[in-house]
């Protein structure tokens, strides 16, 4: 079958067949294709090759060499796993980023659904608040952590204001508060993040069901319990998603207000013990062993959140 424009004849069986290869290779919207395919390679270079390659040395007795030197890596099947769970200061290490969690993330929830929803409301200097709780988010974590040593240091301001309710020892460099610490400043310092989703997910509930809840006679409190919260359900899903997998990918805070995860371990995340045995040690296949299983943690604690929150959703 043919059909002419501008005087040619174009046969509209090979036109079909080209937009038909087209379609295969680039799928059915090509430009769509093309802006995603940069973000593919990003994640590719970026994370799958280097979870690849971590998976690899976990399984091998790896070490490293001069580059282009030639040595032998021998399999070593699942020696590795073995001696990371056989070590006390790994297995302190995934229970102390578990009361992270289980301080962290709810109190981010809570706090930042709160305070979105009352910077939501039209209230004086609305903006300024705003721009107030972001701005820890944005700020140099080496910055922020120089004011909370002053704050919670032995002569801080903290325990002045506390006087004889101060614990002693103090809260670093206490063994029960140490990561408790680290989990309220972590949550602190993100909450702007939180916030903003919020904010975003609040102008998406309709005000008619406000004024139906009010017509029903319900307060302040029952229209947030009623409306508010089922309203941003599936933003409350992304923030805990997303304060799982920061939370337990801890790092910087303990290294930085506790000198390394002390005292003796209290603070230390499986990141800081993958970062002191893989890189400071010198033994790269202990490391990605303990990555590899943070990464299994993370994936099933997420798919468990997930279909939680799901089945409320539904």
């Amino acid at each position: 079958m043919v059909a002419s424009r501008g005087g040619r004849l174009i046969r509209l069986s090979d036109h079909s067949a080209r937009r038909g290869l087209v379609a295969r290779v680039l799928g059915e919207h090509p430009v769509g294709t093309a802006f995603v395919t940069p973000y593919v390679v990003f994640l590719a270079a970026v994370f799958a090759y280097p979870l690849g390659f971590a998976v690899y040395m976990s399984f091998h007795d790896y070490f490293f060499a001069a580059p282009g030197a030639i040595v032998d890596r021998p399999f070593v099947g699942f020696d590795n796993y073995v001696a990371v769970l056989s070590d006390p200061a790994v297995r302190r290490a995934f229970g102390n980023v578990l009361v992270f969690l289980v301080i962290n993330v709810p109190l981010t929830v809570v706090l930042s659904l709160g305070l979105a929803n009352a910077l939501n409301a039209a209230i004086r200097w609305r903006t300024f608040f705003r721009v107030s709780y972001y701005v820890p988010y944005v700020t140099a974590s080496v910055a922020v952590v120089g004011v909370w040593l002053f704050l919670f240091n032995s002569n801080g301001l903290v325990n002045s204001v506390l006087g004889p309710l101060a614990p002693d020892p103090s809260w670093l460099v206490n063994s029960s508060l140490a990561m408790p610490t680290v989990a309220i400043y972590v949550t602190w310092k993100q909450l702007g993040f939180f916030i903003l989703l919020y904010l975003a997910a609040l102008q998406n509930v309709s005000k008619d069901l406000y004024e139906a809840a009010a017509m029903d006679g319900a307060g302040r409190w029952k229209s947030f319990l009623n409306v508010t919260v089922p309203g941003v359900r599936p933003a409350t899903t992304l923030v805990v998603l997303v304060a799982t997998v920061t939370g337990a990918n801890l790092f910087t805070e303990p290294y930085l207000l506790t000198g390394g995860g002390g005292p003796d371990g209290a603070s230390a995340s499986p990141v800081l013990i993958m970062y002191q045995r893989g890189i400071e040690q010198g033994n790269p296949d202990i490391g990605s062993a303990i990555g590899v299983l943070l990464v299994i943690g993370v994936l099933v604690l997420a798919l468990l959140e997930r279909r939680f929150v799901g089945r409320e959703e539904d």
